[in-house]
């Protein structure tokens, strides 16, 4: 029987093969495995005539196949053939629900990320959240696909999730309008006019040319481009081939990732191409990363990681080092498998480990001191020095009104749309305050600026010297 099959890291897919051989077996294994399925039709057939309720045989055989994957890993699983359709959908960029990454843990709902823009990331639902209750209905007890079918329904519907948080001793009601949500997973923006910002929420189908669009929009308003914050917060992941090519824009060559199944010939190593470069290597780069940051987001931070090409800044991230092929059930739905583990460059698996960050950033938010007015400086010191340079600039402005000319203006600060008027680093004409909105309130982005200037102005000393 012809199966296709398809790569995912953690909602997407990828064809990457056309058939898959039955593989051989022995005579005693085959006659155990007949036991077992033996053992299966009894069963079935007992519940088909005694249980207290009738039950349809397909709700019972997808059960069956349900709990037979899930038993397997968090990751694995069945899908009938409108859960199917809804996953294929995703990968394009486009689909129904709250907009959130979710997976089953202890029992309830666990929460990897809440997707920008959506109508769970707008409600409050965070990272890290669990589920306990959808529609006053207990999730304990439900499978991954039971909770998220309640949580689908249609277009501007209203869904009430009980959510229970780390830092909160009560629960957490959140009613959550259900839309149709369209992702434009990748965005950019200019911090100033040295700092380019790429955010990226998914890795989709567009994901990479997306990418490209927007820096090679906001180029125009980087004439001193310095850096580069590359920010996965809360990406759960998505197509493996996509998390090559966003390495491979940053990388000039190189191995990006490694996938391992159980039989070892069947490694796969995937490259960063020359030529695909994205950004020169001389401008530094810092990838941002937390918990809600899975699978091929942790693929992209552990390539750049290891091949030094960035600075890992925030927190550790997800820890989800496995693939899994979804093969399609003809007539039916697919089955989302567990078929490798993927391994950074130099061989690291981040599987319950994640990636960890270069510079630990927790986040914070940021509150300006007002400052002392009555604190003291040297220039209201009685008796103090005169500062040589000041006096030299007053004799000569004196000697000049003296012979009847005209002292220069000193230029006033004209604001302009860029840099509103504010401070600017006398060196090398950066603003210093022309910050967005987004990044005066968000401290781990602060920091990668700060810290993308830092390494401009050491270069700078470092070649003056």
């Amino acid at each position: 029987m012809r199966r296709i099959t398809k790569l995912c890291l953690f909602g997407g897919f990828a064809v990457v093969s056309p058939f898959l051989l039955p593989p051989v077996v022995s005579y005693a294994e085959k006659n155990e495995t007949l036991q077992l399925l033996g053992l299966f039709g009894d069963v079935f057939d007992r519940i088909r005539t005694d249980y207290v309720e009738e039950v349809k045989d397909s709700d019972l055989v997808e059960a069956a196949i349900n709990g037979m994957l899930s038993s397997l890993d968090p990751h694995s699983g069945y899908m009938n053939e409108k859960s199917f359709k809804e996953m294929q959908v995703q990968t394009k960029g486009e689909f129904g629900g709250l907009g959130i990454e979710v997976t089953m843990e202890n029992g309830l709902v666990r929460v990897i990320t809440p997707i920008d823009d959506t109508p769970a990331f707008k409600a409050g639902v965070k990272s890290g959240d669990y589920i306990s209750y959808i529609n006053d209905n207990a999730v304990m007890g439900m499978t991954l696909s039971e909770a998220v079918d309640k949580m689908r329904g249609p277009v501007d519907s209203k869904v009430k999730l009980t959510i229970l948080r780390e830092d909160m001793t009560e629960p957490l009601e959140l009613t959550v309008t259900r839309a149709v949500i369209k992702i434009k997973s990748a965005r950019a923006r200019a911090e100033g006019d040295d700092i380019a910002y790429l955010r990226l929420t998914q890795f989709t189908e567009q994901t990479t040319d997306l990418m490209r669009e927007e820096f090679a929009r906001i180029k125009k308003d980087l004439p001193n481009l310095r850096g580069v914050v590359l920010d996965l917060r809360n990406n759960p992941g998505g197509l493996l081939e996509q998390s090559v090519s966003v390495a491979d824009a940053f990388l000039k060559q190189g191995e990006v990732v490694s996938t391992r199944e159980r039989n070892p010939e069947k490694t796969k190593r995937y490259s960063a191409k020359e030529g695909n470069e994205l950004v020169a290597d001389n401008i530094p780069v810092v990838v941002l990363i937390n918990n809600g940051s899975a699978s091929a987001s942790e693929i992209v931070s552990g390539a750049l990681q290891d091949h030094k090409r960035a600075i890992i800044m925030g927190m550790k991230s997800f820890g989800k080092g496995s693939v899994q092929t979804v093969i399609p059930i003809p007539d039916h739905g697919a089955i989302k498998l567990t078929t490798a583990r993927y391994y950074t460059p130099s061989g690291h698996s981040i599987q319950n480990k994640g990636i960890i960050p270069d510079i630990e950033v927790q986040p914070a938010k940021i509150e300006l001191l007002k400052g002392n007015d009555k604190m003291r400086s040297e220039a209201q010191l009685r008796k103090r020095l005169e500062n040589l340079q000041d006096k030299k600039e007053r004799e000569k402005r004196e000697a000049e009104e003296k012979a009847g000319k005209k002292p220069e203006p000193k230029p006033e600060a004209k604001p302009d749309s860029k840099d509103n008027g504010k401070d600017k680093d006398k060196d090398n004409d950066t603003p210093l305050k022309n910050i967005d909105a987004d990044a005066a309130e968000d401290f781990q982005l602060q920091r990668a600026i700060d810290l993308l200037r830092a390494i401009n102005v050491y270069n700078k000393t470092t070649s003056d010297k």
